[in-house]
């Protein structure tokens, strides 16, 4: 089930030959940058060669000292049906995998675009597992192989620094994430609003970015990360309501700052000329050291698609600007973790989906899987891994005029017949299931 792409973030250029996505062969694309090979880059053993029976991590090294890795997930749902004495436990069972995929795969961090918990607010029950599953995975006596270099105190509004900074913590698995519509921020009492999330950062178990406090625009600047040769800018953006994000992107409200060294203001899709942060740390642009540096630009995102929701109900990909290199698109459940090419063809969108189905729906249906990003330079590669601990399901439709010689609607036994037809059809999906 594993796939391996390598991809050249500049490839996708309008017009460039790199139309197809790597993706659609199911076997991947390479794509390769000017002066360097996929083989260089594979040369590190990727996570899906890592033997399935062997102790956890012992089969994976380390990605190298200029490859960052992160864990890509979204939309965990904790504490979903969890007074189902059956399913109550689903969530917590699929995000305990997530985390332990994110250690056993050496990953640098963990990337979650939205939804970690799918009540606003949680109860103490699921809090508390939750910070239990926190505390197991993202704490260590491990040491952290790469730096945040941007304003922290700009990125992280509650805490004011990234989590594995503080000297009183031990934090060796760094978790980032937004928040989505279902636990977003929400006054409860005096002026502040909170969000769940707020509880994990003060307690220095998650990175919680992306919140938008404005309520007449939006700023989105990038958490930069740097490790060895690779820089990388991540943007997030938590959930809002669909239709007035979408009247501000239109009324050119949305407004992205730009890393030093990115060429400065941004391209205008957005809505605004950028801003350049000078304030990175060992050198901004104007200190005589410093030298134009390349960043590899991730926008993770909570918002409806515009598959079917109405112009005005989502975020269309033409409004993303052109410059940036991938997507993390949460809120939609269906499986779509391979990066696929943009409409507007300059940049590619990863939909990682749920980690627990909340419907019974055909996308909630599909298999559920992680996304292991390994990014170095201009470079990244997307490994898909399947969650096993994911309840499976299967959906099926039976139309019974298409059993009509097995059907007397006027017979004494109809019922029964149609009962015995759907019984054998829910064990052919029960079969289905656990394939």
């Amino acid at each position: 089930d594993d796939e391996i792409l390598v991809v050249d973030s500049t490839a996708a250029e309008p017009g460039a030959g790199g139309g197809d996505d790597g993706g659609d062969d199911g076997g991947g694309e390479d794509f390769v940058a000017d002066g360097d090979s996929a083989a260089d880059f594979c040369a590190v053993p990727s996570p899906a060669d890592a033997d399935a029976d062997s102790v956890p991590g012992a089969g994976v090294p380390p990605p190298d000292a200029d490859t960052l890795r992160i864990l890509i997930s979204t939309d965990n749902h904790l504490g979903y049906a969890e007074r189902d004495h059956i399913r109550g436990n689903d969530s917590f069972a699929a995000f305990e995998e997530v985390l332990s995929l994110a250690k056993s795969q050496r990953c640098d961090m963990v990337l979650l675009a939205g939804d970690l918990f799918h009540e606003n607010k949680p109860s103490r029950r699921t809090l508390h597992r939750t910070i239990g599953i926190l505390r197991r995975y993202a704490l260590g006596p491990n040491p952290v192989r790469f730096r945040v270099v941007s304003d922290q105190a700009a990125n992280f509004r509650g805490s004011g620094r990234v989590n594995f900074e503080d000297e009183n913590y031990s934090v060796d698995l760094p978790i980032f994430s937004i928040h989505g519509n279902h636990d977003d921020p929400t006054r409860e009492g005096g002026q502040e609003t909170l969000a769940a999330l707020d509880l994990l950062s003060v307690c220095n178990l998650v990175n919680y970015f992306g919140r938008q406090d404005e309520v007449d625009r939006v700023e989105i600047g990038p958490v930069i990360v740097n490790k060895g040769e690779t820089n990388v800018a991540i943007y997030g953006l938590g959930n809002m309501r669909d239709e007035r994000l979408n009247r501000m992107w239109q009324k050119r409200k949305v407004r992205f700052t730009r890393p030093a060294g990115e060429g400065g203001d941004d391209d205008g899709d957005d809505g605004a000329p950028g801003d350049v942060l000078t304030d990175m740390r060992g050198g901004g642009a104007g200190s005589s050291s410093s030298r134009p540096k390349k960043f590899f630009n991730i926008f993770a995102i909570h918002q409806n698609r515009e598959s079917g929701r109405g112009a005005k109900n989502c975020v269309h990909e033409s409004m993303i600007p052109a410059w940036m290199d991938l997507i993390v698109w949460g809120h939609e459940h269906e499986c779509k973790i391979e990066p696929l090419e943009s409409l507007v063809g300059t940049f590619r969108i990863s939909q990682p989906g749920s980690s627990v189905a909340t419907s019974l729906t055909a996308g909630e249906s599909v298999r559920k899987h992680v996304g292991i990003l390994d990014i170095r330079g201009e470079l990244f590669r997307m490994t898909k891994v399947p969650l096993s601990q994911v309840r499976s399901f299967a959906l099926g439709e039976m139309v019974l005029k298409d059993y009509g010689e097995e059907l007397d609607p006027d017979g004494p036994d109809v019922d029964q017949r149609v009962s015995d037809l759907l019984a054998a059809k829910v064990k052919e999906l029960v079969e289905a299931a656990r394939e």
